[in-house]
């Protein structure tokens, strides 16, 4: 997921600064690191990586290391800099490549094998990479259209809850989402409506997107918090689009950071509309501290980062036996039949799949 989602400020509030930057998480733990007495490790990744600071400590204190995050953008830009910086990384260990874009990683090269401790409480269907293990699952989720609960009663029209929906007149000029070559939400969509119509289908679907008014925009941040009208974002945007591209887990966020907090969330999702998501994280060739990376990846797997997980990025753990928060339970939507595809296909298929698109629907 990957949104392919979403930390719940970036979620709830106007878009986080983009560009690259690094930001100290904390400032706790002492130690040598590794044998070259590093104490820093320095984790890439999108936008949306959060963790809660006593966590984060906890880590911190008891490995030696000192935890540093730099931001590339969306995912699809970080993926795009870690390739263009291969074997002089940015940072030791990258966050948020995903199913859609992982193959562009792996056929770069830009990670080194590593086997994290706890990898065995992951289910094998999750677990990509085979027994090469260049890259660690993190985390999971579905990329869905959102609607914004409040338009659609005023306008006294039901929500669309299918791909189909979509191109139905009635929701004319309501959708936004992310381009597909920029974004992995946008990659996402569009990998479902292939998944849906077939190789032979999907143009004609995007077509007809098209014709029906869709918008795109570069992306989550821009689509989810400035054009999309259910967000509180969007809201103080005066947005008008109440139909968005972002994630099954989006509404408890809306929940979250409500005052006072309502007991029905104000955004619902069109479970018919969903594409599976798993993000995953990787140990960079030429990482300046390999064994202190290491570390960072198994606490990415640990029941502690897990569990904390799904409040921070609103998506869900990847461990068996990790439990889920109440409010995320409650209002998440339940999606029983993501669609989904092979990774091979989405390597064979991706970039031409995207530049079809781009000439169909930006062009």
């Amino acid at each position: 997921m990957s949104t392919t989602q979403r930390t719940a400020k970036s979620i709830t509030m106007t878009a986080v600064a983009t560009g690259l930057g690094m930001v100290a998480l904390a400032a706790c733990g002492s130690g040598s690191g590794d044998g070259s007495g590093s104490k820093d490790v320095t984790l890439v990744s999108h936008e949306s990586f959060n963790v809660s600071k006593d966590v984060l400590a906890a880590f911190e204190k008891e490995s030696g290391y000192k935890v540093k995050v730099l931001r590339s953008g969306d995912a699809g830009a970080a993926v795009n800099k870690a390739v263009l910086s291969k074997g002089n990384p940015q940072g030791d260990v990258l966050f948020g490549v995903d199913n859609t874009l992982l193959s562009r990683a792996l056929d770069n090269g830009i990670f080194d094998g590593y086997e994290a401790k706890g990898l065995d409480a992951v289910p094998a269907a999750l677990q990509l990479d085979g027994k090469e293990h260049r890259v660690t699952p993190i985390d999971t989720g579905e990329i869905c259209v959102n609607y914004d609960k409040a338009y659609f009663e005023k306008a006294k029209l039901a929500p669309p809850q299918s791909f189909d929906d979509l191109v139905k007149p009635e929701y004319k000029d309501m959708l936004v989402t992310e381009n597909a070559a920029t974004s992995s939400p946008g990659l996402g969509f569009l990998l479902g409506t292939a998944a849906q119509y077939g190789d032979d289908g999907w143009q004609d679907y995007w077509s007809k997107l098209k014709d029906n008014g869709v918008k795109v925009v570069d992306s989550w941040e821009s689509a989810y918090n400035e054009e999309f009208s259910g967000s509180a974002g969007g809201k103080k945007a005066k947005a008008d689009r109440p139909l968005v591209v972002s994630y099954a887990s989006s509404p408890p966020v809306e929940v979250l950071y409500s005052e006072p907090q309502p007991k029905v969330a104000p955004t619902g999702v069109s479970t018919g509309t969903c594409f599976q998501q798993t993000e995953f994280a990787g140990l960079l060739k030429g990482a300046k501290n390999e064994k202190g990376g290491k570390a960072l990846i198994d606490f990415l797997i640990s029941k502690k980062f897990q569990e904390d997980m799904p409040l921070q990025m609103f998506v869900n753990p990847v461990i068996e036996g990790a439990t889920l928060p109440k409010l995320f339970t409650e209002f998440g939507a339940k999606v029983d039949d993501p669609k989904t595809m092979d990774p091979k296909k989405i390597a064979d298929n991706r970039e031409d799949w995207v530049k079809s698109w781009q000439s169909l629907v930006i062009k």
